[in-house]
Order: C-alpha cells, then structure tokens, then sequence
C-alpha cells in the first residue's frame, strides 16, 4: 500500500545508469545491487511472505488488504501482482518502470475505507488511507528490509557497504512512491533506526485478528488457482516451503501471529536453505534467475543500432578525414 506522487526528476538512478552501456538500464541498472540480489527466484520463499506478513502487522495496512481485492480467495494473485510490478521497477526498462509507477500510484488512490477492527480504530482512528506517507514508508521498508535479510540467509553475508548501497539505491522509489523527503531515512543506519522504533513495544505494530486470517492465506495458499491438478493437496502437506519465510521474520512478529518455531521448522527450514546453497553453484543460471533478470540482461547486451544521422555524420568525418590525409 504505497501512496502518490511524481518521481524526483534525475533521482532514479545516480551512477549505475551513467556507467552501464547498451540498452535501456532502466531506473537501477547492471551495476546496481538491486540487480544482483533480486534476481535469485529462490529468495522468493522467504522475502515474499517475510514482507508480507510484515505489511499486514500494521493493522492500517492489514485493513487495506482485506477490504480491497478478493485475498482470501486466490492470494495468488495478490503474491503475484506484487511480484510482478516489484520485478518491473527493478529491471523493467525506464518506460515500463516509471508507468508501472503511475500505475500503482493511480490504484492506490482509491484505497481507502473505514477501520473495521475496534483496537485498531481506537489506535489509529476510524479511517484508513494507502496515500498515508507513513503507511507508504512502511510498506517500502518491508520490502528493503526482506530482500537485505533473505539475501544474507540463502546467499551468505553482505558487507556493510553493499547493504548501504542497497538502501540509497531504494530511497528514490520511495520517493516516486509519495514518502517525503523528511519522513524517509537518510541512510542505512536511520533506517535500521526506525525499523527498531515500528518493531519495538511502542511501535505502531500489533498483529490484529485480521491480520492473523490473513496471515493463514499467506502461509497456506491453495494451491489450486495456480496448479489444479495439486488443488486436492490439504494446506499441512505443502506449509513447511513458508518455514524459512516464518524464521526470518522478527521474533515478536512471529510471536504476534502465534506462529510454531520450534526444532522441526527450524531443522526444515534449515535444510531447505542449506540445500539450495549446495546446489546454487551448479544450477544454470535459465533455473536460478527471474526472467525479468534474464530479459533485462538480454535487454543491456543489445547494442543499439546507430541512427541515420549518427551513420552520415561517422561517414562525412572519415571522408573530411580522408581528404586531409
């Protein structure tokens, strides 16, 4: 749930575009960190539902969901349309990023609608907006956050500076996004700041009921909007893929969907993890990537093809050239 807003003129993206030939790098660019750590299709199992689950313990955001769209019966298309224009700003050309921008910027105009659950209400007041800057802020920071702790957990450790440019890479987006420049943090250590301050006991978090019906769509989809020759398989035979998602959330947001993290998730979290580190080195990258990842870098190897006007003036200097000579 983001709110409106134009993008900053020359804000999206600084020097990974300058410095990238080819084709349209588009708002980050090869030499950004957002390519490189988005583009493992693994990483969805834990990033994906991590930041959901995190969106919705804001009881304004868990309201939004449920009220807006048809969640609880195919959260598949949520997790889907999420993805799919999370992948589009990251690697989509400038034009399909910026009008995937618009376009989330004009849907989110018109969510909006009463605060239904009554500790929520008393909390927050008795209406909620998805053009809220700190609803928008917080939605963003689920996102960075997610991506920064499932990359550490699947792929291994990132430097102090990666993450930090990570995060300046992601300020812009939340700009485009309608936070304001005084309400987002400046930087990586303001805005592990604040993630402490949302998560603390004196945050805005509370995991309401609607956020825990909501969570058990997030963690047990049926399986059968997305393959229905696997829609009889009941919720329990498929439930352990979400266990790594569940132990890299905070443990008081765990604690608050009174999600079970004990030695059998862990030790199946653990082994999902591990065995995709085993075999990570020796899958392909066509089984690894995001195909948004692969077009993007086809899209970067083309080179572009010169202009008339570029081939008469290359032709006329090497003629004037050759008459001098």
């Amino acid at each position: 749930m983001v709110g409106g807003g134009p993008a900053p003129r020359g804000a999206l993206n600084g020097s990974s575009r300058r410095s990238t030939p080819g084709g349209d790098p588009g708002l980050y660019g090869p030499a950004s960190e957002a390519w490189r750590l988005n583009r493992e299709a693994m990483l969805l199992l834990a990033a994906g539902p991590r930041a959901l689950l995190l969106q919705i313990a804001h009881p304004l955001v868990a309201e939004g969901v449920d009220q807006h769209g048809d969640f609880a019966a195919d959260p598949w298309l949520r997790l889907r349309g999420t993805l799919r224009s999370y992948l589009a700003i990251v690697y989509g050309s400038t034009p399909r990023a910026r009008a995937e921008i618009r376009r989330l910027n004009a849907l989110h105009r018109g969510i909006a609608g009463p605060v239904r659950d009554a500790g929520a209400r008393e909390r927050h007041g008795p209406r909620y907006s998805a053009r809220d800057p700190e609803l928008s802020l917080w939605v963003h920071a689920t996102l960075v956050d997610s991506t920064l702790v499932a990359a550490e957990a699947w792929l291994g450790p990132l430097s102090r500076d990666r993450r930090e440019r990570f995060y300046a890479e992601t300020r812009p987006i939340a700009r485009a996004f309608g936070v304001p420049e005084g309400l987002l943090p400046p930087d990586l250590k303001t805005f592990e700041a604040y993630l402490a301050a949302m998560l603390g006991p004196t945050g805005p978090l509370r995991i309401s009921a609607t956020a825990r019906r909501l969570a058990l769509h997030v963690l047990q989809p049926p399986l059968g909007p997305v393959a229905p020759w696997l829609g009889w398989l009941p919720a329990p035979a498929y439930a352990w893929t979400m266990w790594p998602a569940v132990g890299l959330l905070p443990p008081s947001v765990r604690d608050g969907y009174g999600l079970r993290w004990g030695p059998i998730e862990r030790s199946v979290s653990r082994w999902l993890v591990g065995g995709f580190r085993l075999w990570r080195p020796w899958l392909p990258p066509g089984l690894r990537w995001m195909p948004q990842a692969r077009a993007a870098d086809r899209r970067m190897t083309r080179a572009p093809r010169p202009s008339r006007v570029a081939v008469s003036r290359v032709a006329g200097t090497e003629a004037r050239t050759g008459e001098r000579g």
